[in-house]
């Protein structure tokens, strides 16, 4: 259980401060007198899953590893089949999904990976289960639990993320079914506003997640993701960044999230995917870093970074900037496209090419597990390693 000692020294803020960073305002008295305050106030209640929820997250944000994001929608993964001419079928997402749970020696550079609920009742083509083919890969099975995105009614042509629903009940199944980590994917538009409307809402689902997959025995992987989409430049990013995380912690703490039991995965600060002005992986680095110490408590164990449309090199040359002096927390990678792209165009459908395929992806497993320790130098990288991945208006 979270001892409430951890938390009698902190400073309490009131909301409105916490996220406009207002200086504290005292009476106006000429003595002011501390009364003794409870330790109860301060108290986290963490499930009866608490210890293991933190040994979880340790073990997902260990050193040189990050996540494998597969948990396409069948939709979204049919897109990805089409791209190389295959039908979206069950049996042909089954044969891609199998590919990358069984590439040999995956599990030194990946420590997780998100499935989507049919991928994590599914078996390999040879009739194993891709929970236990993952596990036995010392990888830990995590899942997809959000319902998608919706428009947000009185925004200004934002949405909000739906599937609170019924998560407790569907957390526990997933538990047993061998998930020890969740995802919850909510976004914020930057062209768009963000309306503080669209940004509380977030939050506040964010945090409800949170606490409800701790209930459960799942870690949750908080993402309020910031499109790439506009022309702004990177200190409107921050700008924005700031806000969303302030709100979001604020919740998550009054929800009694456990932060020693969850994972971020946001993005990083960079300009718009439209703007006229380009960032260097430094530059990324020094924005996303000073976001971070602003705004994410050392408790949290790992910030698993999304990848967002950049191109698999770009994304890896900006992990590797944040990894050259240690930080307070984890930080790594939890990519898909960045991991997936060269991986599926080599693969082509093909049976004959599973081989090379897998080779791709640990290429690029192995270039991001070098990138988290700041060892990644970009040599040797292919050019369709290089090619953005952008998509305006992106539904994942």
């Amino acid at each position: 259980m979270a001892s409430a000692s951890l938390l009698k020294s902190s400073l309490v803020l009131n909301k409105s401060e916490f996220v406009k960073g207002q200086p504290l305002r005292h009476p106006s008295a000429v003595v002011v007198r501390c009364q003794p305050v409870s330790t109860s106030a301060f108290t986290v209640r963490a499930s009866s899953y608490a210890d293991e929820l933190v040994k979880t997250a340790k073990t997902v944000a260990s050193p040189g590893r990050g996540i494998l994001a597969m948990d396409e929608s069948n939709a979204t993964c049919g897109k990805r089949l089409a791209s190389i001419g295959l039908e979206n079928t069950e049996a042909n997402r089954q044969a891609y999904r199998t590919l990358l749970v069984t590439a040999p020696g995956l599990g030194q550079y990946i420590s997780g990976a998100i499935l989507f609920e049919e991928t994590l009742y599914q078996s390999t083509i040879d009739g194993k289960k891709m929970v236990d083919v993952l596990v036995e890969q010392g990888i830990v099975p995590g899942i997809k639990v959000d319902k998608g995105l919706v428009p947000l009614a009185g925004s200004n042509n934002e949405s909000w993320c739906q599937g609170l629903d019924g998560l407790a009940s569907r957390s526990a199944a997933y538990y047993q079914q061998g998930a020890r980590f969740a995802k919850w994917r909510t976004v914020v538009s930057i062209p768009n506003g963000p309306s503080a409307l669209a940004v509380k809402e977030a939050a506040w689902g964010l945090a409800r997640y949170a606490a409800i997959s701790q209930d459960n025995g799942l870690v949750p992987i908080v993402e309020p993701e910031i499109l790439l989409d506009g022309e702004h430049g990177i200190d409107r990013t921050f700008e924005v960044a700031q806000k969303v995380w302030a709100e979001v912690f604020f919740y998550l703490a009054e929800n009694n999230v456990m932060f020693e039991g969850i994972l971020l995965k946001p993005s990083m600060v960079t300009p718009g995917a439209e703007s006229k002005d380009k960032a260097t992986p430094e530059q990324v680095a020094e924005y996303t870093l000073n976001l971070l110490k602003r705004r994410i408590p050392p408790a949290v164990p790992g910030i698993m970074f999304l990848s967002g449309g950049q191109s698999e090199v770009e994304a890896t040359l900006n992990l590797n900037a944040m990894n050259q002096a240690p930080n307070p927390w984890h930080v790594s990678f939890s990519y898909a496209r960045a991991l997936q792209n060269t991986c599926l165009k080599t693969w082509g459908g093909r049976p004959e090419n599973v081989k090379a395929a897998q080779d791709t992806l640990l290429v690029r497993a192995k270039a991001n597990s070098l990138a988290q320790l700041g060892k990644y130098t970009g040599e040797g990288e292919s050019e369709d390693a290089k090619k953005g991945m952008f998509v305006k208006g992106y539904v994942y």
